[in-house]
């Protein structure tokens, strides 16, 4: 049958300045928030324009669509959910039309035509799939909570004190230094790393040797290219590292992948203690963040070695930070856990979803 008679496609309208608390999704997903919406519930929305033209969302509740976006409706008879991950393994992106400026059209989506199984098979997989994504967010919920929560105990502990560059520390007027603290640089607690160039043509998709990470693959951690030639001045990331991408927006993660080697234009700041993680991730955060806002903007914002060696920190003894670290590394690890967790969880589904969207596996026993 033809997509048309399960769901009803239309585009998205302009995205509105207003702010709010609704979701305003574009071709990438979420874009902003506002407080008015043009879509009720359970869409599936599919990017329409660019680089993202085929991509595929859901969002449960009210939302706003955008012009960069068409918005799906699943008919009477059919299951929401099945009909989002049908569409999800569906590879939309190859079906665009124009090549400089893809495009998806309604048109395109109407006249897809696909089995559909009945509607109790339906739910079931639907239910299944569902309900990996949904343990996916709440570890990912939980994990954003435990960085809030350090975060918060880090500025309790130590952020009156506050962190700058040397020649605007000697200006403060914030008080005076703790007894138990000293002005340090930044590599009185870590050691940084930089990662290596690889040439092109050791690059592959395929999942053969080992993971390439690069900076547009920091935040979700997830690995786009793969050599299986070893790099004699490379670095393999490992568990708990922190890492930072130099380039464009400088962000601070903690990695709970499996090992990766260094692309150029990220580096890990390597804790010299063997334990201590959180104080030396919040510490780089508002350093970063001030080269971020203080550089001479260019169309890409670099960061280097020589900014590295700029950074002056106020370093506690080790009483005060190792009272820090009974309290800050069983979160750490639980983060990191929730990460591993989460790729093995995305595996699975990965597995599944083309078996069940294709009827592959009998569900005629399993109870939803």
């Amino acid at each position: 049958m033809k997509l048309e008679k399960a769901i009803k496609f239309k585009n998205g309208k302009k995205k509105t300045s207003i702010s709010g608390n609704i979701p305003v999704y574009g071709g990438n997903g979420i874009l902003g928030y506002t407080d008015i919406y043009n879509a009720e519930k359970d869409n599936i929305i599919i990017g329409r324009v660019g680089a993202y033209c085929g991509c595929v969302y859901k969002n449960d509740s009210k939302c706003w669509i955008s012009d960069n976006a068409i918005v799906g409706n699943v008919k009477e008879g059919y299951d929401y959910k099945y009909m989002y991950y049908l569409l999800k393994s569906m590879n939309l992106n190859r079906l665009h039309i124009g090549s400089s400026h893809p495009l998806m059209t309604q048109d395109i989506l109407n006249n897809i035509e696909t089995d559909i199984p009945d509607y109790q098979y339906q739910k079931k997989a639907g239910s299944i799939l569902y309900s990996i994504d949904k343990k996916i967010d709440l570890n990912t919920k939980i994990n954003d909570n435990l960085y809030e929560y350090m975060e918060n105990l880090y500025k309790e502990w130590f952020v009156k004190f506050s962190i700058f560059k040397e020649e605007e520390f000697k200006n403060s007027e914030l008080g005076k230094i703790p007894e138990s603290c000293q002005v340090k640089d930044i590599y009185a607690i870590a050691n940084i790393i930089y990662g290596a160039p690889f040439k092109s043509n050791l690059f592959n998709t395929d999942k053969k040797g080992m993971p390439i990470i690069r900076i547009r693959d920091l935040k979700s951690q997830e690995f786009k290219t793969y050599t299986e030639e070893k790099h004699p001045k490379g670095y393999l990331l490992k568990y708990g590292d922190i890492v930072v991408g130099m380039d464009g927006e400088f962000k601070t993660y903690i990695w709970g992948n499996e090992e990766a080697w260094l692309n150029q234009r990220v580096c890990v700041f390597n804790n010299i203690r063997e334990k201590g993680k959180a104080f030396l991730y919040y510490t780089l955060k508002p350093l970063l963040n001030y080269v971020e806002t203080t550089e001479t903007a260019t169309t890409v914002i670099h960061i280097g070695k020589n900014d590295f060696d700029k950074f002056k920190i106020i370093l506690p003894n080790d009483e005060v930070l190792n009272k820090f670290d009974e309290v800050t590394t069983p979160l750490i690890e639980k983060i990191i856990n929730n990460i591993k967790e989460n790729k093995t969880l995305s595996q699975l589904r990965d597995i599944l979803l083309p078996k069940l969207i294709n009827g592959e596996i009998d569900l005629d026993k399993i109870e939803i």
